[in-house]
């Protein structure tokens, strides 16, 4: 049995953490969006065979149990007692440790794929519990639609679509280690975002209130490491965009505006500063649309 999953690319809207768990973990609290950029991933059951296989496109992926999506498959069989192989395939289109939840969404996507595949009945809320194992991101990745995302990351509450924006997704060539960044952060110092704030406003579709209060705690620290982050924020902000930050733990920047005319310009603006420079639309997996 076959199935192909769509695992869309991950952005902050608002990050902040609020205090550090005693097992060193961070408290998420963060608003979360899909975009239609997106990793393919096709999932074969093999019923005579017990091996999990990766494979990818990309020469940068591992394709081992360091995999998100062979650990994702690992993780399911083994919980329920299934007697199967797993073959993967990920065509690769997202951004390799860029801060998008590449790695997250793939392993999301093959949850979701051998839940179906496997006639598990799971919701999605026990897919996110069982996700979190896994990574932080793979929870939202489970809905991949715009969500208040809180706790450790297995607490995601879906709050409506955007209003309606272009987004402007600019990749710089560095690498981020995720947990190099994370123990740089220093509770008594770093500025806290009004994430309550952003919700409100994309509850109430106002897009200015949400320009204002957009934001990411993490920024300064990664942005400290490698300046490129904010040389590229500041000339988003200079050709056009209404607002500009990084996502996740970077080292991705991504600028809004509301007219695709404008996003194309900055496109076009951006090409001769950045090799990775991508036009997406937020994106709702559940309803299979762009808004």
């Amino acid at each position: 049995m076959e199935i192909s999953e769509k695992a869309p690319a991950k952005l902050n809207f608002s990050l902040d953490t609020p205090f550090r768990h005693q097992n060193g973990e961070p408290e998420w609290k963060m608003v979360m969006i899909a975009v239609d950029l997106a990793d393919y991933v096709h999932i074969q059951t093999l019923p005579n065979s017990h091996k999990i296989t990766v494979s990818t496109d990309s020469g940068f992926l591992p394709s081992d149990q360091r995999n998100l999506a062979y650990q994702a498959a690992k993780m399911l069989r083994d919980k329920y007692q299934i007697k199967e192989g797993v073959a993967i395939t990920i065509d690769k289109n997202i951004p390799v440790a860029a801060g998008m939840g590449g790695g997250s969404s793939d392993a999301a996507a093959v949850l979701r794929g051998l839940n179906k595949l496997w006639q598990l009945g799971l919701s999605r809320e026990e897919l996110a519990k069982i996700g979190l194992e896994i990574d932080s991101d793979v929870p939202f990745c489970i809905y991949s639609e715009p969500a208040l995302v809180t706790g450790k990351g297995e607490i995601v509450t879906p709050i409506g679509p955007l209003p309606p924006l272009k987004i402007i997704i600019a990749k710089p060539r560095d690498s981020v280690s995720t947990p190099s960044i994370l123990r740089k952060i220093n509770y008594d110092k770093i500025k806290h975002q009004d994430v309550d704030a952003v919700v409100c406003a994309v509850k109430a579709q106002d897009y200015a209130a949400m320009v204002t209060k957009m934001g990411n705690t993490l920024e300064p620290i990664t942005a400290g490491r490698h300046p490129e982050i904010l040389k590229i924020k500041e000339k988003m902000l200079q050709f056009g965009c209404d607002a500009a930050q990084m996502s996740g733990s970077g080292p991705t920047v991504f600028g809004i505006c509301q007219k695709a005319s404008r996003a194309q310009h900055i496109y076009n603006s951006l090409r001769g500063f950045c090799k990775e420079v991508y036009i997406v639309s937020p994106y709702n997996l559940d309803q299979q649309t762009c808004f």
